[in-house]
């Protein structure tokens, strides 16, 4: 998310404008994602779900470690694939909203620890596919990604999350008959991760005082607002809130 300058709170500030344009193309992002589920689900279904015979992930099974990267496209029936669709919808657009590119990051990321998972500890010769790992990663980022990178709407939307699906992690621990609970806890151990590795690193203490303390405001692509400019202390309050 760095590079010119942004209106609000300095170098690292996201203008309003920008932000809804970054969540204008995860959504569609996402939708894609989704639509290529749905349609790989289709080709499954006729196939008689070959496709999640032959790029699941077997633990132990060295010939099935790269699908770490298809199993979570691919489903063993209508019923899987629609208690996933909904919450993977929500959890990723919430991971994607701020950042596109860091959202294919984190994806890549939590697919990798969460099929590992699977390949190093499943009991038995269970083919195992299925998006609930990138689930559980992303919604273990957007939970925490709001105290890593100090931003209050963030934090906000997590603490919400948390509240609201806390219950998903009764599936993330062992008891769950045919659910692969180490597949969820590895993809949300992975989130947790992602949200350190991908926080936002631009340094705070480099914003201009507010106008109480001897500085002025922001404006527009970063330059500073008159001192008698009324939006001036305005700008600095809502960017150390996280809020610009």
């Amino acid at each position: 998310m760095g590079g010119a300058e942004r209106d609000g709170s300095g170098p690292g500030a996201v203008r309003p404008e920008e932000m809804i344009a970054e969540a204008r193309k995860a959504f569609f992002v996402v939708f894609g994602f989704l639509a290529v589920v749905w349609l790989l689900q289709v080709a499954n279904y006729t196939g008689h779900y070959a496709l999640s015979r032959d790029y699941g992930v077997v633990s132990s099974d060295v010939g099935t470690l790269p699908n770490v990267l298809t199993a979570p496209f691919l489903h063993w029936s209508w019923a899987h694939i629609e208690s996933n669709s909904g919450p993977l919808f929500v959890f990723a657009f919430l991971a994607a909203y701020r950042g596109v590119g860091r959202f294919l990051a984190l994806s890549l990321l939590v697919a990798v620890t969460s099929g590992l998972a699977v390949w190093f500890f499943e009991q038995g010769n269970a083919d195992t596919v299925g998006a609930s790992g990138l689930i559980f990663g992303y919604f273990g980022y957007v939970v925490v990604r709001g105290l890593f990178d100090r931003h209050l709407i963030d934090t906000l939307i997590g603490i919400v999350m948390a509240a609201s699906f806390a219950y998903m992690l009764t599936v993330a621990v062992p008891g769950t008959p045919g659910v692969s609970w180490l597949g969820h806890l590895g993809g949300l151990v992975g989130g947790l991760v992602g949200a350190w590795l991908f926080r936002d690193r631009r340094v705070r203490g480099d914003r201009p005082a507010r106008r109480g303390g001897g500085g002025p405001g922001v404006t527009r692509g970063g330059a500073p607002l008159p001192a008698d400019n009324p939006r001036a202390d305005l700008h600095k309050e809502l960017g150390d809130l996280g809020l610009l």
